[in-house]
């Protein structure tokens, strides 16, 4: 599972486009007692999502013309620049050139050849966030894709990421870890898009899973605040409880009870 001792290729930061920031802010705020701390004038609206003091996630508004809100996770990088350049080798598309972000450290963000966006984070002064595998905050992460064995390929290629299987609801899942990491590293999973309720119409995409203390209870907040459920509250033998929603402007993200302790 995550945690905060990041390496290289592992996620060390998620972030939240949204046409309403402020909607965001009180949804996520009274979904995971989230409250927002402005990174100041210069950074165009962007902030932090706090739990307790502890960031576990970043906000920013998006263009008018923008209707629709997304979460991006970010990855670990030695090198911005190379990793962009990786990607393009290894036909995938740089969205978002590298760039730095007020000392902070540098990010880009890419897309893989199936179709999913995904970021990358050079950390400089911002290592990324301050806590993860706890309630209220990011625990785990899926790709969503048509073609699993040539999404293993890609990932291996731009960040070392390396591939097992382990069973799962009976069919094999493929798990996702650091290079070099072994599996007690893993942080994630690929999926295939036909497992997607929203795959046909939404593509390849990074799913956020956030734990909570009680799914359910999760649920019923976020469709009360204008959320709505993609994947109603299931049980999974090994794993624990999950669903999976979108905020009132369509960001998708999922929730987790694990039946194993995090932090």
């Amino acid at each position: 599972m995550l945690t905060t001792r990041f390496v290289n290729g592992a996620p060390n930061w998620l972030d939240v486009g949204s046409p309403d920031i402020d909607s965001a802010i009180s949804f996520y705020g009274g979904l995971f007692g989230w409250q927002f701390q402005s990174a100041g004038p210069e950074a165009g609206g962007y902030g932090f999502f706090q739990l307790d003091g502890r960031t576990v996630a970043g906000g920013m508004p998006l263009p008018a013309e923008h209707t629709s809100s997304a979460w991006t996770v970010y990855f670990q990088s030695p090198d911005a620049e190379a990793t962009a350049k990786t990607v393009e080798q290894a036909h995938g598309a740089v969205l978002f050139q590298p760039m730095d972000v007020m000392g902070q450290g540098h990010m880009a963000i890419l897309r893989d050849p199936a179709g999913a966006a995904f970021g990358i984070w050079q950390p400089g002064q911002l290592k990324g966030v301050d806590v993860a595998g706890d309630p209220g905050s990011l625990t785990w992460v899926e790709l969503y894709t048509p073609d699993v064995a040539a999404a293993a390929a890609f990932y291996n290629t731009s960040l070392g990421l390396e591939t097992s299987a382990a069973p799962m609801a009976g069919v094999d899942y493929t798990c996702i870890n650091p290079s070099g990491a072994g599996e007690e590293a893993m942080f994630g999973g690929i999926v295939p898009l036909d497992f997607d309720p929203d795959g046909a119409t939404s593509g390849a995409c990074w799913l956020a899973y956030f734990e909570v203390t009680d799914v359910d209870a999760t649920v019923t907040k976020a469709q009360a605040s204008g959320g709505a459920v993609t994947v109603p509250a299931t049980d999974l033998e090994g794993v624990g409880r999950i669903a999976q929603l979108t905020d009132p402007h369509g960001a998708r993200f999922a929730l987790i009870k694990s039946e194993a302790p995090q932090g």
